[in-house]
């Protein structure tokens, strides 16, 4: 039997990648999130995309909305539609800590060796829990604060999109037959799952296909 791995998966263009990737490598479970986010067509994406690569599919429910302090959680505040300086607005505060911490459970219930996220130090947008120095340190506390850490058998933590470009994290996709059309990325999307195109989400994914010279599939709303 291959080792099992959870596999944080948004529905985006990089989780998405990283499910194919670990699905090349582990029997995958992909955890996925309702947190009080502005858009839930990514996670109508993740259950299809799970769907129909055979994998299975958790949805954990937790309410980062009641807290606010994000775009992405309070519709009082705005999405920008340009670059901000330092820590943007549509940072979410602690959710990659809350996530990996549902994922330490997840991988203990299920009898996993692996998480595997899809957090990136290049095109990260400046969020502060997408940075290797933010894994390293949570990898050495889910050492302390687990079963199989404290019995020796420490979870090994996967990040295979870290130091590559968008660009290259859409060559990887491609090469394990990832389709593009089928994720959402945008941070605003419509119940159609179509993208706003004026996001930094959106700035990203537009400029990795051009990076690329890959056709952009992505579906916008008419301007």
């Amino acid at each position: 039997m291959r080792p099992r791995a959870i596999v944080l998966l948004s529905g985006g263009l990089d989780s998405t990648t990283c499910l194919a990737w670990a699905q090349a490598r582990y029997e995958c479970i992909a955890l996925s999130f309702m947190y009080g986010q502005r858009s839930t067509t990514e996670l109508d994406a993740a259950r299809a995309l799970t769907q129909r690569a055979g994998v299975e599919h958790r949805v954990i429910n937790i309410d980062l909305g009641n807290l606010g302090g994000s775009a992405l959680t309070d519709h009082n505040i705005d999405v920008p539609d340009h670059e901000q300086a330092g820590i943007p607005i549509t940072y979410v505060p602690a959710r990659n800590t809350i996530f990996l911490s549902y994922a330490l459970a997840a991988a203990e219930v299920f009898d996993a060796t692996a998480i595997v996220i899809g957090i990136n130090a290049v095109d990260y947008s400046g969020y502060p829990d997408c940075r290797p120095e933010f894994i390293d340190a949570f990898e050495r506390m889910a050492r302390l604060a687990t079963k199989v850490g404290v019995e020796g058998k420490p979870l090994k933590f996967e990040t295979p999109l870290l130091h590559l470009s968008k660009a290259n994290i859409i060559r990887l996709g491609l090469e394990h037959g990832v389709d593009y059309s089928q994720t959402v990325s945008c941070y605003q999307a419509d119940d159609q799952g179509r993208a706003c195109g004026t996001c930094d989400s959106c700035r990203l994914r537009k400029q990795g296909f051009a990076d690329a010279e890959v056709a952009d599939p992505t579906r916008y709303v008419p301007q």
